[in-house]
């Protein structure tokens, strides 16, 4: 389970107050937009346009799931992960998320 995990929309922040924060606090930082473009070897966005948003939806589902369930450091979600029914479910047994809001 991870010590802290960030959500937000898109372009938030969390990626930078994740790594900063991980610092702080001597754990490791992951961001499951990065996890899924190592995963798949495509970027987001190729992701989108050449096999849609479905089937990154499904992807990003896996990734959380499975981050959430094992890693111990600091996460950040990306912006639409906490509209899937799974993940909102995991969450909601993970303890209380932070919020990352825009500047």
């Amino acid at each position: 389970m991870p010590q802290v995990i960030l959500i937000g929309p898109p372009g938030a922040g969390k990626s930078s107050v994740g790594k900063a924060l991980g610092q702080r606090l001597s754990t490791s930082f992951a961001d499951t937009d990065a996890l899924i473009e190592k995963q798949s070897g495509l970027r987001v966005s190729e992701i989108f346009l050449d096999k849609g948003e479905a089937f990154f939806r499904e992807l990003e589902r896996e990734v959380v799931l499975r981050e959430l369930a094992d890693f111990d450091g600091v996460l950040a979600l990306g912006g639409g992960a906490v509209m899937n029914a799974d993940v909102e479910h995991a969450l909601r047994q993970s303890g209380d998320p932070i919020f990352a809001q825009p500047s």
